[in-house]
């Protein structure tokens, strides 16, 4: 078969619906209301659809990772926007170099880790 994939979005749940949305923009992303309990976040390609729905070991257990192009640059956007301050939960952990690259991470308001990093060789 030769399909053209375009783009993967994942569903992310959320322990309090009307605050994820709200730290979604605040970290950059355009929110598109589908239904009442669903939306799309969208960062230039990058989408995903955030659910009013949570389950615990399924919230526990999400990791995703967002390729950036300058791990530094986008860690200094992130310290800029004072999400900690303005979100219980919220965790911003520093850029960390691995053999393969670089990562900082995000812990949103319910637990979900997010990585946004660079490879060296991609």
């Amino acid at each position: 078969m030769n399909h053209n994939p375009k783009s993967i979005r994942p569903f992310v749940g959320s322990e309090n619906f009307e605050m994820s949305r709200n730290f979604y923009k605040d970290l950059g992303f355009e929110e598109v209301v589908l239904e009442p309990k669903l939306s799309l976040f969208r960062w230039k390609e990058v989408a995903f659809y955030l659910q009013d729905a949570y389950v615990k070991d399924w919230i526990d257990n999400t990791m995703l990772f967002i390729e950036v192009d300058n791990t530094d640059e986008f860690w200094s956007y992130l310290s800029s926007l004072n999400l900690t301050d303005k979100y219980p939960g919220v965790k911003l952990l520093p850029v960390k170099t691995m053999p393969w690259g670089k990562e900082c991470f995000v812990i949103d308001p319910c637990g979900i880790l997010w990585h946004f990093g660079e490879f060296f060789n991609s």
